[in-house]
This record gives structure tokens, C-alpha cells and sequence, in this order.
């Protein structure tokens, strides 16, 4: 398993512009609450506990948090609970509805994501390493802690490396990639 800072740095790579940051904190979130509605859909009965797919997916994403870094999981856990919680009856209304819903979130979140990587003039991580999707949510966490001082070796490690990373890349023109040169 990679570290905290090889996954933080080879997202941050790709994330440099202020613009294309914030289009990420909301996008980000967005994508990830409304991919909860329909993993909420499928549920099963254990034992007299409702569990739903959202709540394994959680899980299991958060268990590798923790694994990674135990405070940075631990505020993902946090943020994780609300979602599902705002999810949970979107996701036990009406088909018709809790689709609409989803639909909605998932493309304006997407919208959002691509917006941002046009300022950026890089596409998107998830391009190169499509393992990079579960590694937002919590790159955007450390972001915010690292702002209020939290681990700022760990902070200026990432950025020196996703800085090198950049300065080795061959980025074609109009856009690109992040392949090493």
C-alpha cells in the first residue's frame, strides 16, 4: 500500500491551480453524496440491521483512511457519517426521485471537476491512476488540516514532490498528461 504522502502528492500534481481547487471542494463532496444514493438502494437485512451498499463502501473506504493516516480518517468518518445520513432518505424515496437526485449531483459534480481541470490545463488524475477517486476525498481533507498547521512536514513534503512531478512531466500541447519524461 502507498503512503499517505506518495497518494497526496501524486494527486496534488494535478492540483496546483486555486481555481481548480475549489471547483474540487465542492465538487468532490457532491460526487461522493450522490454516488451514496443509489449504493443506498441496495440494502439487506442482517439480522435486523438495515445494510445498505452506501454503508459498506464507507466502511471499507474509511478502514483504508485510517490506515493511512488515523486523524485524517477519523475527520472522514465525520464527514463520511453526515453524508450517509443526508443520503439515507434520498436514497429510500421514490425511484423516480432518488434518480433525479443522483443524476443531478453525479453530472453538476463532474461538471465541476472538468471545469476546474480547464484551469488547471491538465486532465484530470483519475486519468492516469483511476484509483485516484477514492483519493480525493480525503486530499481534500488534508488540505483543510493542513491549512489549520497540521503535519507541515507531511504538507511541504507533498508539495515539493507534486511540484517535482510536474517539472518532470511532458504535458503535450493543449493539455495533459503527467508521464514521466
Amino acid at each position: 500500500m502507498k503512503t499517505l504522502e506518495d497518494q497526496m502528492s501524486f494527486y496534488a500534481a494535478y492540483h496546483q491551480d486555486a481555481r481548480n481547487k475549489a471547483t474540487h471542494f465542492v465538487g468532490v463532496p457532491v460526487i461522493v453524496f450522490s454516488l451514496l444514493i443509489p449504493l443506498g438502494w441496495l440494502r439487506v437485512d442482517a439480522g435486523g440491521f438495515p445494510l445498505s451498499a452506501a454503508l459498506v463502501v464507507t466502511l471499507i473506504l474509511l478502514l483504508y483512511y485510517l490506515a493511512l493516516d488515523i486523524p485524517l480518517g477519523l475527520a472522514m468518518s465525520i464527514v463520511f457519517a453526515l453524508m450517509l445520513w443526508g443520503a439515507e432518505p434520498l436514497s429510500r424515496a421514490s425511484l423516480g426521485v432518488s434518480a433525479a437526485w443522483f443524476l443531478v449531483l453525479f453530472v453538476g459534480g463532474w461538471a465541476l471537476q472538468l471545469w476546474g481541470h480547464v484551469y488547471e490545463g491538465r486532465k484530470p488524475a483519475l486519468m492516469d491512476n483511476l484509483f485516484q477517486v477514492f483519493v480525493a476525498p480525503i486530499f481534500l481533507a488534508a488540505e483543510v488540516l493542513f491549512a489549520l498547521g497540521y503535519k507541515p512536514k507531511l504538507h511541504e513534503a507533498v508539495q515539493r514532490r507534486a511540484l517535482e512531478m510536474r517539472a518532470q512531466a511532458r504535458v503535450p500541447a493543449g493539455g495533459g498528461t503527467l508521464t514521466s519524461a
